[in-house]
This record gives structure tokens, C-alpha cells and sequence, in this order.
């Protein structure tokens, strides 16, 4: 009796205290889950949205953005011509080197003695000998007017299509290209786009006199301690940020059900600090990249994970796939132009990389622009250089995009800030 009176006793303080264990677990897992506060009423960014400085100041709003659909729909008929191109070759040749107007031809395809030591890509095929092809001037014309017309998946602009270039330009452009019939003859290996070796950059990026973006992680630091007006910093919360956030960079970006779009760490900093501290850190400002960048800095190792199994995030996902295949601005461009059809071949002077490896060095250093991006300002650039209107950086479409490309990237290291050129 007695000794089964002990043992109930046991059970039931074994009992009690596997609850308090339990409850106190409980509490603390509710605690850690616990949403960070947000402020979820006005843009991350400046409003009205304005262009960086030094940036082109174009128009392009009558193209296709990430945004909005514009863009004139593909021809569904070639033109048809009433007798042979007599242009001015001398003059298509130039028009072929004319980097004013998309870049010039000479961006993704070598031809012959146009311009061959002014690093040709290779994106595109050699036109060297097209003069020996036996095209006819009618396919010669459309190719290069809308060359959706023979292959609706074509990297190639609608140069005429868009209006880059008017019918008597283009007649000139084919009477050069009728001129080709020789292989192209380089003076060096580095003019040869077939010869010319992939980029391997080798600087160490994480050494402060190597890059100079490592001045954002000291910022950082000073402002990580900076009390607001109302006397808060984030310090007064996260005393320890080397443990606190040593690895939740590599976790974003993720769905935010309270914003109702995916949410990145530039937008974060904006509205978390605006929510605790009263700070106004906009997305491109000094503050924001810098705090960004240090956000990344002490997650650097931890492999890129991102959620990619809730529903929400597969449904953000497969948007942002979406919209990386959506051809975009005067020159039909889609990101999958580049990163995809034409990934590990060179545009002009610029190696076009797989998705992989595109995301895992963000924010990074620009040694030609002497300057930290965030991988926002690399999306807005990329619509800018094809000749598209960009979207503000906190927009949901960047956010999708944004996760789409993480997704790509899963499982490599953070390792930031980069450098790159």
C-alpha cells in the first residue's frame, strides 16, 4: 500500500513536472515564433519613385514592365518586299557598331570585320560568312525588323517592331550583312569570344583592403547602437546580434501574410526599425544597404535555405518564375534571355552566368560604380539597360522574383558583401 503510494506519488510528480517542462517549452516555442513587428502601413521605399542618379532618364513606358503589359504584340506575317535591298553598306556597318541604340549588334554576334576588336559576343550566332547563307533580302529584312516572325522564342530585339530602327536603316544593315563572306579574323585571343576564358574573381571580399564594401559592417555597427529619438536602438533588443542573427539572412526572403507579398531583408530593416526604433531607414539609402549588408555578414557559411514548400512561397515562386521569363522594355529582353538561353556565353565585354551563383554575394561592392548594391537596384538596372521603366525596390513583383532566384540559389554559402566589377 504504502509502497504503491509511492509510486503513484512518483508518477504524479513525474507527471507535474513533465507538464511544467512542456508548458514551459511551449511558451518559449510561441515566444520564438512570435512575428516580428512591422510597420505595415506605408512604402519601404521613395515615393513617387525617382531614378538613380546618372542613370538613364528615358521614357519607357509604353514597353513591357514586370508591372503592366504594353508592349505591341509579335508580328504574325513577315513583310513582304518588292524587289532586292539596295542599301548603303558602308552605313549598315556603322549602324551595326552603333552602341547608341540597344547596344549594337556586335553585343551578341560576331561579324566579320565590323568592329572585331571591340570584344564581340558570342551570345548569338557568328554572322561572319551570312552572306554565303543564301538568305533572301525579304528573310534578311524581317530577321532584323521582327524576327519573332520565323522563331517566337528569339533572344534577338524587334529592332524595327519596337522602332529602334527605321526600314531604311535596316535596309542598310542588310546590304552589310550581304558583304560577309569571310570568317572572322581576330587580332587577340581576348577579341575572340570563343576563345576568350570565363571571369573568375579572385579577390578576397571579406578583406577590408580588398573591398572597400566592407566599410558597411562597420556602419553597421555604429548604427546597430544608435538610439532614436524615442531612445531605442536595435541594441535594445538584440544585445547580441552575432548569435541572434547567425544564420537568419540566409532564411529570406520569405512570404510576409501581414504585407501580403514576399518579403526581402532591405524591406525588412525599413519596417521593422521603423516599428520598434521609429527610424526611417528607406530601401537604397546608406543606412539601409549598410544594415543590409551586415545582416547578411553574420550569416556568411550558412547555406541559402529559403521556404519553398509552404503554399504561399511555391505560389510566389512560380510568379517570379513567370515574370523572369517575361520579355521586357524596347528590347524584348527577359531575364531568362541572358541567364538562360544564353547563360556561359559573353555580351560584349559582360559574361552572362547561370541563375546560380547570381544571388549568394548580394549586397556587393561595384569596383566600376564604387558602390554597394542590393540585389533590388540589380533588378531595377537590368529593365533600365534594356531600355523597360523599373519598378520601386519594395515592389511585390521584385519580391517574387527576388524568391524565385533565391530558390535557384539554394544551398550555396552567403558570402557578403561580394565584389564585383
Amino acid at each position: 500500500m504504502i509502497r504503491g503510494g509511492i509510486l503513484a506519488s512518483s508518477a504524479a510528480v513525474a507527471l507535474i513536472v513533465t507538464g511544467a517542462f512542456g508548458l514551459a517549452a511551449d511558451v518559449h516555442a510561441q515566444a520564438t515564433k512570435r512575428a516580428a513587428p512591422l510597420e505595415l502601413k506605408d512604402d519601404a521605399s521613395a515615393r513617387p519613385w525617382k531614378r538613380y542618379n546618372g542613370w538613364p532618364a528615358r521614357d519607357e513606358s509604353k514597353w513591357n514592365t514586370l508591372a503592366n503589359l504594353a508592349s505591341p504584340p509579335a508580328p504574325t506575317a513577315a513583310r513582304k518586299l518588292t524587289g532586292p535591298i539596295t542599301g548603303d553598306a558602308a552605313n549598315g556597318a556603322r549602324l551595326v557598331a552603333d552602341r547608341n541604340r540597344g547596344g549594337s549588334c556586335l553585343a551578341c554576334h560576331v561579324m566579320g570585320q565590323a568592329g572585331n576588336a571591340d570584344l564581340p559576343g558570342n551570345a548569338a550566332p557568328d554572322l561572319s560568312e551570312i552572306g554565303n547563307a543564301g538568305r533572301t533580302d525579304e528573310w534578311l529584312f524581317n530577321y532584323v525588323y521582327d524576327a519573332r516572325v520565323y522563331n517566337p522564342e528569339t533572344v534577338m530585339p524587334p529592332w524595327g517592331g519596337h522602332g529602334v530602327f527605321n526600314d531604311q536603316e535596316i535596309n542598310d544593315m542588310v546590304a552589310f550583312l550581304k558583304t560577309l563572306k569571310k570568317p572572322a579574323v581576330f587580332k587577340t585571343v581576348l577579341d575572340d569570344p570563343n576563345k576568350r576564358p570565363a571571369p573568375v574573381e579572385k579577390r578576397e571580399n571579406l578583406d577590408p583592403i580588398e573591398n572597400p564594401g566592407m566599410w558597411a559592417v562597420d556602419k553597421a555597427q555604429e548604427l546597430w547602437k544608435l538610439k532614436s529619438s524615442i531612445g531605442f536602438s536595435c541594441n535594445t533588443c538584440h544585445s547580441d546580434p552575432k548569435e541572434t542573427f547567425k544564420t537568419w539572412a540566409a532564411s529570406m526572403p520569405k512570404w510576409e501574410p501581414r504585407l501580403n507579398k514576399v518579403l526581402g531583408v532591405e524591406e525588412f530593416v525599413t519596417r521593422h526599425t521603423k516599428a520598434t526604433t521609429g527610424a526611417v531607414w528607406l530601401m537604397e539609402t546608406d543606412e539601409n544597404r549598410a544594415m543590409s549588408v551586415y545582416l547578411h555578414f553574420l550569416a556568411n557559411g550558412t547555406p541559402i535555405a529559403v521556404d519553398t514548400s509552404s503554399a504561399e512561397a511555391k505560389a510566389a515562386i512560380e510568379r517570379g518564375k513567370e515574370l523572369a521569363s517575361r520579355k521586357l522594355g524596347e528590347l524584348n529582353f527577359a531575364c531568362t534571355d541572358c541567364h538562360g538561353k544564353s547563360a556561359n556565353h559573353w555580351i560584349r565585354g559582360q559574361w552572362l552566368g547561370e541563375p546560380k551563383g547570381q544571388y549568394d554575394h548580394f549586397p556587393t561592392w561595384r569596383t566600376s560604380l564604387l558602390a554597394i548594391w542590393d540585389i533590388r537596384q540589380r533588378f531595377q538596372w537590368c529593365q533600365v539597360n534594356i531600355r523597360a521603366d523599373e519598378l520601386p525596390p519594395d515592389a511585390k513583383e521584385y519580391g517574387d522574383l527576388e524568391l524565385y532566384l533565391a530558390s535557384q540559389n539554394d544551398g550555396l554559402k552567403l558570402s557578403v558583401p561580394g565584389i564585383r566589377h
